[in-house]
């Protein structure tokens, strides 16, 4: 199945009232690992593409700022009622993460948490946030990928065909993703489910 906007906005208003008390436990290693790596300081400023129910809010560090961003209205409901229990000062906005409705080089940071396999553009939306990033700010990404010199095989088609109704493509390299994107990668290590999640890091450049 072909992701699309229009379908993940329907997905995800149906993912928004189970999200945190069903899959969410799972990825709060992956997310903390991915903070720790990001290294965020008090002043800076924060961009987060696909905000989502805000798991990542409470796990901010006091001092930082910044706006956090997802499709979903429904999401960001959630991820409001999080904002409380949040040491950063974040703003939430509803935006497409392929066409950010923010301006050139205006964040230290960016943190993208499992949204280049979520959204239909991986390219635009990781594209996006560079753009919206400070020359040599750094992007830290926790996500699934297929590993890039692994052949793409007809059961990980078929089994994908079944995750994307459920608003998740699981045949994503990160390579094909990024490909002449202006960014210097400084770390790629593997994270949850044997490594079929990884904690990226990179820098604009």
């Amino acid at each position: 199945m072909k992701m699309s906007n229009r379908w993940n906005q329907l997905i995800y208003r149906l993912w928004a009232p189970i999200y945190d008390s069903t899959i969410e436990h799972f990825f709060k290693p992956g997310r903390q690992r991915a903070l720790d790596v990001l290294a965020l300081q008090s002043g800076e400023s924060l961009l987060i593409v696909g905000a989502g129910t805000g798991a990542d809010l409470p796990l901010l560090p006091e001092g930082a700022k910044g706006i956090g961003l997802d499709l979903s209205s429904e999401m960001l409901k959630k991820a409001k009622q999080k904002l409380p229990h949040c040491q950063a000062k974040i703003q939430l906005i509803q935006g497409d993460a392929q066409a950010l409705c923010l301006t050139d080089n205006q964040f230290d940071a960016a943190l993208l948490n499992l949204i280049l396999s979520v959204v239909p553009d991986g390219t635009s939306c990781l594209s996006e946030s560079l753009r919206a990033l400070k020359p040599g700010g750094r992007v830290v990404i926790f996500d699934k990928f297929q590993p890039d010199d692994q052949k793409l095989t007809l059961i990980r088609r078929l089994v994908n065909f079944f995750s994307s109704l459920l608003g998740t493509d699981i045949t994503r390299k990160f390579g094909r993703i990024s490909q002449g994107l202006p960014f210097i990668l400084i770390s790629d290590e593997p994270s949850l489910a044997g490594g079929i999640y990884r904690v990226i890091k990179i820098h604009r450049t």
